[in-house]
Order: structure tokens, then C-alpha cells, then sequence
């Protein structure tokens, strides 16, 4: 009896857990500007939230067949979710011009480009 209540226990601490990554890769990308930025923040969360839900119904399956076939789910999404990622980023480095600009904003509040580049005005911020 015991033992049935610390397993749920642990999976429910683990879905939980894996929602919060899932609810704040949300949050991430809405909250960042640039695609690169956007694509981290979802990737982190995808991996990280499904890794967490997925051990989280394991454990409250304990150990059979379908944890078995989970663990595989596992191991293609952490198989594929780098590869997709990496190949959406290349697509964004090869086609997005003004990606190689930084921004810095110096302790006067005005920004400026890095090493040799012009001022930039406000609209650009």
C-alpha cells in the first residue's frame, strides 16, 4: 500500500514537473524577439517537459511494456528534436540578413553596433 502511494507520488511530482517546462517554453517564446532566441527556449522546453512527462507515466506504470515503448518515445524525440532544430536554425542563419548585428545598449541608453558598425537609431531597437 505503501509502495503504490510513493509511485504515484513520484509521477505526479514528475508530470508536474514536465508541465512547468512545457508552461515556461511557452512563456519563452513569446517572450523572446529573434527566431534563434524563440527556437531555444522551445527547444529546451520540448525536450525537457516531454522527458519529465513521459518518466512521470513510467513510473505510474512501473515497469512493463509500455514503459518500454515510452522509453522509445524518449529516445526518438531526443533523436530528432536536435536534428529539426539544427536544420530550421541553418535555414535561419542562410536567409536572415541582419542576423550577424548586435545590439548593445551602453550605460547612456544609446544603442550602438558591435566592433566598427554604424550608430543605430531607435527604430532598429
Amino acid at each position: 500500500m505503501t509502495g503504490a502511494w510513493i509511485q504515484w507520488i513520484a509521477a505526479a511530482a514528475l508530470l508536474i514537473l514536465g508541465l512547468v517546462f512545457l508552461i515556461l517554453a511557452a512563456f519563452g517564446v513569446n517572450r523572446f524577439c529573434r527566431a534563434l532566441d524563440r527556437m531555444h527556449a522551445a527547444a529546451m522546453g520540448d525536450t525537457l517537459g516531454i522527458l519529465f512527462m513521459l518518466l512521470g507515466l513510467m513510473v505510474m506504470r512501473g515497469i512493463s511494456m509500455d514503459s518500454l515503448k515510452l522509453l522509445m518515445v524518449i529516445a526518438f524525440f531526443w533523436i530528432a528534436s536536435p536534428v529539426s532544430g539544427h536544420m530550421i536554425s541553418r535555414l535561419e542563419v542562410l536567409t536572415d540578413e541582419d542576423l550577424g548585428e548586435l545590439k548593445v545598449i551602453h550605460a547612456g541608453g544609446e544603442p550602438s553596433g558591435q566592433a566598427g558598425k554604424e550608430e543605430m537609431d531607435d527604430e532598429n531597437l
